[in-house]
């Protein structure tokens, strides 16, 4: 892997955060069944008001990936509950992927939920973004199918679970 920080995100580094959400989004062909949700991914201040975002950058510091930390009840929960973390928002650039930024982000998202005391640490995803399955399956999450949904016509989303 190469070598990233990863740390809480400044507000200079929004902009940036946004393009990098919206292009790995894009590029998983999200987009193609929920357009709207694009505006959301660029509202970074938004969600920086409602989770804790981190960011992964380069030694040059560029912005190479991000998550978002979500406490259970805040405006930007989807499926978490009392005694969980979620975490959502996972993206990677796309010059950067295959270099285990991904993992890393995860990581310090369980690192995150262990350091607050919770219990587990869920999230979902678009059924097709395999790859995120994947990986998401060999650190251990587990799915959790109980908490599928759909937010909307065509938008279906898988739960995943990790106890800590």
């Amino acid at each position: 892997m190469t070598e990233v920080e990863i740390r809480q995100a400044r507000r200079d580094e929004f902009e940036a955060l946004g393009d990098v959400t919206v292009e790995a989004y894009r590029s998983e062909g999200f987009f193609d069944v929920d357009a709207a949700y694009e505006a959301e991914l660029r509202n970074v201040s938004r969600r920086a008001d409602h989770a804790e975002l981190l960011v992964a950058v380069d030694p040059d510091g560029q912005v190479v990936g991000s998550v978002a930390v979500v406490r259970p009840g805040s405006a930007l929960a989807e499926i978490s509950e009392p005694g969980e973390l979620e975490f959502r928002m996972l993206a990677v650039a796309g010059v950067a992927r295959g270099r285990g930024i991904g993992e890393a982000l995860t990581r310090a998202v369980l690192d995150r939920g262990r350091e607050l005391g919770v219990g587990k640490v869920v999230l979902s995803s678009l059924d097709v973004m395999r790859t995120a399955h994947r990986l998401y399956e060999r650190i251990g999450f587990r799915r959790l199918p109980g908490r599928d949904w759909h937010p909307h016509p065509g938008v279906n989303l898988i739960a995943y679970e990790y106890d800590l």
